[in-house]
C-alpha cells in the first residue's frame, strides 16, 4: 500500500459503463482533472486531492470527498450495481443511462424504464 493509497478503492463507472477502481489520491486527481463538467462537488474533491498530494489532509478525507463527487456525478459503481444489468441492453442505452437521459425510441420488450 502506498502512502497515498485509499486502502479501499472507490469503484466508478467510466465511458459506457466500464468499471474502474480509483485506488489512490493520484488516480482520483487524474479522474477529476479530466472531468468535463465542474461544480461544487467537483471543486471540493479536487481541492481535497490537491491538499492530499501536499500532505495537508489524510487520504481518507480525500477518499470521502472523491466518493461524494462520484455519487453526485452518478458514476459511483456500487450505487448502481443492483439496477444496472436490467436497465442496459445496448451500448446506446448505456450511454443514455449514464447521462440520465431517457431513450428516444420505444422500449425494448422486457426493458426496465428509467424513472
Amino acid at each position: 500500500m502506498t502512502k497515498k493509497s485509499f486502502g479501499r478503492p472507490v469503484p466508478i463507472l467510466v465511458g459506457l459503463g466500464f468499471p474502474r477502481h480509483v485506488e489512490n489520491v493520484w488516480q482520483a486527481y487524474d479522474v477529476l482533472n479530466e472531468w468535463p463538467s465542474r461544480g461544487p462537488a467537483h471543486k471540493a474533491a479536487f481541492d481535497a486531492c490537491r491538499a492530499g498530494l501536499a500532505d495537508e489532509v489524510d487520504t481518507q478525507t480525500v477518499r470521502a470527498a472523491f466518493e461524494a463527487f462520484a455519487r453526485k456525478a452518478g458514476i459511483l459503481a456500487h450505487d448502481m450495481t443492483t439496477e444496472t444489468p436490467a436497465r442496459i441492453t445496448t451500448p446506446a442505452k448505456a450511454h443514455d443511462v449514464w447521462l440520465k437521459r431517457p431513450s428516444d425510441g420505444p422500449p425494448d420488450p422486457g426493458e426496465t424504464q428509467l424513472t
